[in-house]
């Protein structure tokens, strides 16, 4: 069986079929998904469907939405935290990070807002003891550099650094600090040869498959801004393309599909311990 590592399956694009989609996860052999919250809006939602479905979530305020994020919700998550210490299906805190790569979230005065709530959110993932799964978007060293400030004496972090599209020393670095790095649906396509080449050289017990769902869709459901405009529709990212996302990893790597399944179910666990109790 497979986990998908990262999966926003309280998303809007699904609220039309999300008992369907479920139906499918599991007949596509991935057993177990954990679903990362967004905002404080969304928390319970998360939660509530992680419970429902059998699954795992995370809390946090995601970088794309710091800029309407208040101290209040650092608060209430650090309440929330507390309050769900006990559940086994809350796992890490995430979705947290950086975002330079969107123009909104770029300037001075953002980008300070971003640093302050993604350190805050380290100091209450450390303060709970829990994982942390990472957005890196043209962010990576800045990343390192709260994990590291707020890492100090001693403490080992655990995690994910999601959708990772760094530098080969980058990865390292994430590596070194106790992160594994989620590859998904970008992977599959050729012209992404960087991140091929990290998923081929980096060790197999730094990596994890994810989807992003419905995001980041792998190049079999891409769609062009010009096939788009002819009325051909982007197809919507599922936790379903998991194995075929794996089968083409495996194919990079030079391994058995059943070898790097069991490898990425391994290294999941590793980075979201508590997930082993759940599947």
């Amino acid at each position: 069986m497979w986990i998908d590592s990262h999966a926003h399956l309280d998303a809007p694009e699904f609220a039309a079929d999300r008992a369907q989609v479920q139906v499918q996860t599991r007949a596509a052999a991935v057993a177990h998904c954990f679903i990362p919250a967004v905002e404080r809006a969304n928390w319970d939602t998360v939660r509530d469907l992680a419970h429902a479905q059998g699954d795992s979530y995370g809390l946090g305020i995601h970088p794309l939405y710091v800029p309407q994020a208040e101290v209040a919700d650092l608060q209430a998550l650090d309440v929330a935290l507390k309050a769900q210490c006990a559940d086994p299906r809350l796992v890490a805190v995430g979705e947290i990070g950086l975002d330079f790569f969107v123009p909104a979230l770029c300037s001075p005065a953002m980008r300070e807002k971003q640093e302050f709530f993604y350190r805050a959110q380290l100091e209450l993932a450390r303060k709970h003891d829990l994982p942390v799964v990472l957005h890196v978007r043209r962010s990576a060293d800045r990343l390192l550099k709260y994990l590291r400030a707020v890492g100090q004496g001693g403490y080992r972090w655990r995690g994910i650094a999601h959708a990772f599209n760094g530098s080969d020393a980058q990865a390292q670095h994430f590596v070194e600090l106790g992160f594994k790095l989620g590859f998904g649906g970008a992977v599959t396509f050729e012209r992404a040869l960087q991140l091929r080449s990290l998923a081929q050289s980096l060790p197999l017990e730094s990596l994890v498959l994810e989807t992003d769902a419905p995001d980041i869709p792998p190049h079999w459901l891409y769609r062009t801004a010009t096939e788009r405009a002819k009325g051909m529709t982007q197809g919507r990212n599922a936790p379903e393309q998991l194995p075929q996302i794996g089968k083409l990893l495996a194919g990079l790597r030079k391994l058995d599909v059943e070898d790097l399944r069991s490898a990425m179910w391994r290294n999941t666990l590793d980075a979201l311990p508590k997930i082993a109790a759940l599947v």
